[in-house]
């Protein structure tokens, strides 16, 4: 029987095999999934914002996506992960709402998934699927046993990336 964790908004959890992460609610948030095949540990993060230097009030490192992805691997390595076989999945940032304007500031989405990857790519941590923009929310979860990434949405079915 796998354990099934929930992971908040502004969370994150990581698991060993057996194990399914679950976030709900992903709209301009972005889910980004961390999976080692070779232990099956995953890391799941709900992050809110694309980056604690931005905010005045930074003291939940998982509400971000520079700070929640090192925190995130960090704890896979506690499990027993090893740091160069982890791969990203993201879903998530949709712009959920249309502005008159279109400045960067107000792409909160879109800016999440920047970060996501600049973050990943810093850490040389590959981007091997994702499902990202849009205008609807999704409800991820990550499984252990092959790091597949259940996407499911309202009006744009269940896929798996």
């Amino acid at each position: 029987m796998e354990n099934c964790i929930k992971v908040g908004m502004a969370d994150l959890q990581s698991s060993c095999h057996p194990g399914v992460l679950t976030t709900l609610g992903l709209g301009s948030c972005v889910g980004i999934a961390l999976y080692d095949s070779t232990t099956k540990i995953i890391g799941l993060a709900h992050i809110m914002l694309p980056s604690s230097l931005q905010a005045r009030n930074n003291n939940n490192i998982a509400k971000f996506a520079d700070t929640a992805i090192v925190k995130l691997v960090e704890d896979m390595l506690k499990l027993g992960a090893k740091r160069e076989k982890i791969v990203a999945k993201l879903a998530g940032g949709s712009q959920m709402f249309s502005f008159n304007q279109s400045t960067d500031i107000m792409r909160i989405g879109f800016r999440n998934v920047v970060s996501a990857k600049e973050k990943l790519s810093e850490l040389k941590i590959p981007v091997v699927a994702e499902d990202t923009g849009g205008n609807y929310g999704r409800t991820i979860e990550l499984f252990s046993d092959n790091g597949r990434l259940l996407v499911k949405t309202i009006g744009y079915g269940v896929k798996q990336i």
